[in-house]
């Protein structure tokens, strides 16, 4: 049987462990934003279909739509803006994050934390940082 919503389509492939390795963590937290389509129009309806918005915050707490999907990030805050930094990391110095820069995350954050986690904040921060005023060109 063809799989016929998005929500089928990643079942069947999260079956590959590769992918599911992945699609385990963020599957469930995406499927509060089902709602919106490709291009961010509202829809109740996939074809034929209705939407299934239900999912989980990565703690295990249950969500059914994006407005609890928003207060779960809300919640925790540190959460959200410790990825964002992790993030912006990994692409402000061209590799991926690692343990040595965990400190300068942590500060980012903490100081962030202090302007109401704004986002200039964090874009500050990285751009201050020790791991990127004194990343390597290759």
């Amino acid at each position: 049987m063809a799989a016929t919503s998005v929500r089928q389509r990643l079942a069947q492939h999260r079956e590959d462990p590769a992918c599911a390795a992945c699609h385990d963590l963020m599957d469930p937290i995406g499927f509060a934003l089902e709602n919106y389509d490709a291009v961010g129009r509202w829809r109740e309806y996939e074809g034929e279909i209705e939407v299934d918005s239900s999912g989980a915050l990565p703690d295990g707490k249950e969500i059914s739509n994006v407005s609890q999907l928003e207060q779960g990030i809300l919640d925790r805050p540190e959460v959200f803006a410790t990825t964002l930094t992790e993030k912006l990391m990994t692409y402000g110095l061209g590799r991926f994050v690692e343990a040595s820069d965990g400190p300068a995350i942590r500060t980012i954050v903490r100081n962030a934390e202090k302007e109401n986690f704004r986002f200039s904040e964090i874009i500050k921060g990285v751009v201050l940082s020790k791991p990127f005023r004194f990343r390597s060109r290759k």
